[in-house]
């Protein structure tokens, strides 16, 4: 009996998954391995923020989708590897063994690049940990008028939660902090424009071209000498990779991410598979739930192929992501390229996106 291990329950798992329940693998015993039973999908959190939906709207419940693809699912968080013998060692002192692994545990937040966001700041990641910290805060805000709130990173995700956290709490006072000049770098200078136009709108403090040095009780140290002040400081900073990949002698780009070849496979053991965020692919693309789902079918078809001794075959992720940024009120904004486009219609379509994906997987239960 041949052992493959799934080593978290991120986007492109729940693929591999959902194509496991659809076709199993011959003479194969599969375990998941993942800290939480259910996988929130991180493109409807902002309107979970938002009251849009209930959380249980935006989870994915993974035990039963393992029971129809035939894996057991073990509940453990991986904290290293041997690959000499093949082992997953896990925070309950348990080992895996494992003939193939695929790894897709997603990334962390990079709260120690700021001091005291280790102590002081409530990080993006892991989206379970920052469910509970936004539960915390949106009761602290309705009980507390002197609560208030600022957000490090202006990217989608970042503008995404200042604008969700405003349709929640329409009075708590907000700061928005960027080391740009516009928020929503890299997309289209329209969205842009009109993203700092939304924030003032919605009187959302916006503080461009500046970085946060530092963290305390009262907000967030910034390099120009100023201080922001807040009871609540979020980070929606850059992505940081786990520890064990390189301390257990995985092949890692620069910042610790799994180096994988354009078959998915780790450039250092190739029977090692890696996805998501977590992994450093060979054409490099943004740390996105968007090219984590697209890896899925991949994935899932060369862990196949491998194990069963075909020919893997080669993936390249799309250059291009459709980018669909919700805006609180349900409308949204949304770019391909160098087009944009926004209004009500836009976040119909959103949704009807993202319940989709979500019924492809949840009607086997929660």
């Amino acid at each position: 009996m041949k052992r493959l291990v799934l080593l978290g329950g991120g986007h492109a798992h729940v693929v591999v998954l959902d194509a496991l329940a659809r076709a199993r693998l011959p003479d194969t015993e599969v375990t998941l391995i993942s800290p939480y039973p259910r996988q929130i999908y991180s493109g409807m959190l902002p309107g979970w923020i938002a009251g849009h939906y209930a959380l249980a709207d935006t989870a994915i419940a993974l035990p039963p989708l393992a029971e129809r693809a035939g894996v057991r699912f073990k509940q453990a968080r991986g904290v290293g590897l041997d690959l000499d013998a093949r082992r997953v060692r896990c925070d309950d002192g348990s080992e895996i063994p494992f003939d193939w692994l695929s790894i897709d545990t997603g990334p962390t937040t990079a709260s120690a690049r700021i001091a005291g966001g280790t102590d002081h700041g409530i990080p993006v990641r892991p989206i379970e940990d920052f469910v509970t910290r936004i539960d915390a805060l949106i009761a602290a805000a309705s009980a507390d008028p002197a609560c208030s709130a600022a957000i490090i990173g202006s990217g989608a995700a970042g503008v995404e939660l200042a604008l969700a956290l405003r349709a929640r709490l329409p009075t708590l006072p907000l700061a928005l902090i960027g080391s740009t000049a516009l928020p929503l770098d890299g997309l289209p200078g329209r969205l842009q424009r009109r993203a700092r136009r939304l924030l003032d709108a919605r009187h959302i403090r916006w503080i461009g071209q500046r970085r946060a040095k530092a963290i305390d009780t009262d907000g967030v140290w910034l390099d120009d000498g100023q201080h922001v002040r807040a009871s609540h400081v979020l980070q929606v900073t850059g992505a940081a990779a786990p520890e064990w990949p390189a301390q257990s002698g995985l092949a890692t780009d620069a910042g610790g991410f799994i180096r994988v070849g354009p078959t998915l496979q780790s450039t250092s053991h190739p029977f090692v598979f890696a996805a998501g965020d977590v992994a450093a692919y060979a054409d490099p693309r943004p740390k996105s739930g968007v090219f984590a789902v697209r890896a899925g079918p991949p994935l899932a078809d060369n862990l196949r192929r491998s194990i069963t001794g075909g020919t893997l075959q080669r993936w390249q992720a799309q250059r291009r992501a459709l980018y669909l940024i919700s805006t609180g009120d349900r409308r949204a904004l949304a770019a391909w390229g160098p087009l944009s486009i926004e209004g009500a219609w836009v976040w119909r379509w959103k949704d009807r996106i993202d319940r989709a994906f979500m019924a492809r997987f949840s009607q086997h239960g929660r």
